[in-house]
């Protein structure tokens, strides 16, 4: 593998571009122009800064919860205080940043650009979709205020639908609303892709990312109304005491299981599908490449599609589930996994013998590649029966998923906002700031829950804040590591506002990429993308492998 860096030093506009027409950021300026835009990269930035702001409140619940963990005593917060801030920190991380973060931001800004299209195929639906999963969050963020919610995020019943004084119901609905923005966006992003592909842009000529997202649609069509109307039977439960749910009014508590996990599964390749197309294109690029198995990395996008529906029931080996049946789901997750190793499998082999240049979203996609392995690994450990009932409701659960959703899908949407931000602003951040910043979140993360493997696999159950003195050692590193990673979240916050007035202006592609978006558009792009409609005469990521000269 040959090592190279190139750097981006152009700071012209693509000639065919430069002063013709005006970008989609400078047409126009004023509030009522963006609430009421019906142009795909305004609305993806629209939800940019909502998602972010949730990002951050979500995070703010996590170090409270790490700092109450620092002592065994529970000192800190009293018991219902501390289900309040886990429950909150889940729904906010899960419904209102890992679900709709990746497709929201990049799969609307980038879509049409990828596809050759000038927007997608319903831009006021578009819009609709950003202010109704922002009701969801005004919703969500009311339960904050008036007092919290105390169930966990998985609103298990009949604790939620009966018992709870806690706002469920606000929290609830606005989980709703929040999947009811991903039915509408997934419904436009099959239609986009399946109906305004540019002249040339075949099926097989899709960038992988393109494929992530349609894949992901198909979940968000399929599944989403599935927990929908799970949600509206526990609010009916909670308000008029129809036995749905509750074994004392003759319904059944499995049954919510059933029907949560049927859709909250196939969330999780909702959070991760997209960022493994995110991670596709990077990679691609910066190893100046061609992607090794394209369609093998195509189709197991749509494997995982698919099987994701048939694994559910792992989650409830311990709920009273029929032996025979927990033997079918495991290894039906064991299949899942295998669509998951053929990307990564690939991504390995595109490395190879390539000409790659360590700059900051090659480095986040590295972090991913790693984190997201031992993830998935154990997940593998947690698809056995034997060992899932040793370790089910412990640390080491909470762990595994943190490595698949943090370490996966956040670092793969941290290597977004690095590749795509000259194409987005028209401007370039700080390069050495970016890389030291992936270091301190690659760094914090695995001190953060590298440790709760161990504890957990030691016997400590998630959701209790005071434990016995033996564990205090592994919850010291664990909340050493969330400062640390807090930290390094911070950072590229700071730079990417400061690069928006003080950064140098981004050429055209200034990662000499391929694509649709980076040969043919300027950065930022003019209102409607292309000066004229493009036409695709090669195959993706048609790359001639050279070494770059710094």
């Amino acid at each position: 593998m040959s090592t190279a860096v190139f750097k981006p030093k152009e700071n012209q506009l693509a000639p065919e571009t430069e002063g013709r027409t005006k970008n989609y950021l400078n047409a126009g300026f004023s509030i009522k122009s963006w609430l009421l835009t019906v142009d795909h990269k305004r609305i993806a930035i629209l939800y940019l800064i909502t998602i972010t702001l949730f990002f951050f409140i979500g995070g703010v619940f996590a170090l409270l919860i790490r700092l109450e963990l620092l002592t065994p005593a529970g000192d800190l917060m009293q018991s219902e205080t501390y289900n309040k801030m886990f429950t909150m920190h889940g729904i906010v991380m899960v419904f209102f940043f890992l679900i709709p973060g990746i497709p929201s931001v990049f799969g609307n800004f980038l879509i049409p650009l990828m596809i050759g299209a000038k927007d997608l195929a319903f831009p006021r639906i578009n819009l609709l979709s950003w202010y109704v999963f922002s009701l969801g969050g005004l919703l969500a963020f009311c339960a904050i205020i008036f007092g919290g919610v105390d169930t966990g995020w998985t609103f298990y019943t009949p604790y939620s639908s009966t018992y709870s004084n806690s706002n469920v119901i606000l929290a609830a609905l606005g989980a709703f609303m929040a999947g009811f923005a991903s039915i509408l966006t997934g419904l436009n992003f099959i239609v986009t892709i399946h109906k305004m592909r540019a002249p040339g842009m075949t099926w097989f000529r899709l960038p992988l990312m393109v494929w992530g997202h349609y894949a992901t649609s198909i979940i968000q069509i399929l599944g989403t109304p599935v927990v929908a109307i799970t949600i509206i039977l526990v609010a009916l439960e909670r308000l008029l005491h129809i036995g749905i749910f509750n074994p004392k009014l003759g319904g059944d508590p499995i049954l919510f299981q059933h029907l949560f996990w049927f859709y909250s599964h196939p969330a999780v390749y909702v959070m991760i599908l997209p960022a493994m197309g995110i991670i596709s294109e990077v990679i691609t690029c910066f190893s100046r490449k061609k992607v090794f198995g394209y369609k093998f990395i195509a189709f197991s996008s749509m494997a995982i599609a698919v099987l994701g529906f048939l694994v559910w029931g792992h989650h409830m080996y311990t709920s009273g589930q029929s032996t025979y049946a927990s033997m079918v789901f495991s290894f039906l997750t064991f299949l899942v996994a295998i669509p998951s190793a053929i990307k990564v499998f690939n991504w390995t082999a595109t490395l190879y013998k390539g000409s790659v240049s360590y700059d900051a979203p090659m480095l986040y996609a590295i972090g991913f590649m790693g984190l997201f392995t031992i993830g998935g690994l154990t997940g593998v450990f947690v698809a056995t029966l034997g060992f899932n009932v040793h370790v089910h409701d412990t640390y080491f659960i909470v762990a595994h998923f943190h490595y698949v959703m943090v370490g996966g899908a956040i670092m793969a949407y941290m290597a977004a906002m690095h590749f795509w931000w000259p194409k987005m602003t028209g401007r370039l951040y700080p390069e050495g700031w970016a890389r030291f910043s992936s270091l301190v979140i690659f760094i914090g993360f695995n001190l953060t829950f590298f440790p709760q493997f161990i504890v957990g696999y030691l016997g400590m159950p998630r959701r209790y804040h005071i434990y016995p003195e033996e564990f205090q050692i592994w919850n010291v590193l664990s909340t050493a590591g969330a400062t640390i990673l807090g930290v390094g979240y911070a950072i590229p916050l700071i730079y990417f506002i400061w690069s928006l007035k003080y950064g140098q202006k981004a050429s055209s592609n200034p990662w000499r990429a391929k694509g649709l978006e980076w040969e043919r558009c300027s950065s930022p792009p003019i209102a409607h993308n292309f000066e004229q409609t493009p036409v695709v005469i090669e195959e993706a990521y048609e790359y001639q492998q050279k070494i770059w000269i710094k």
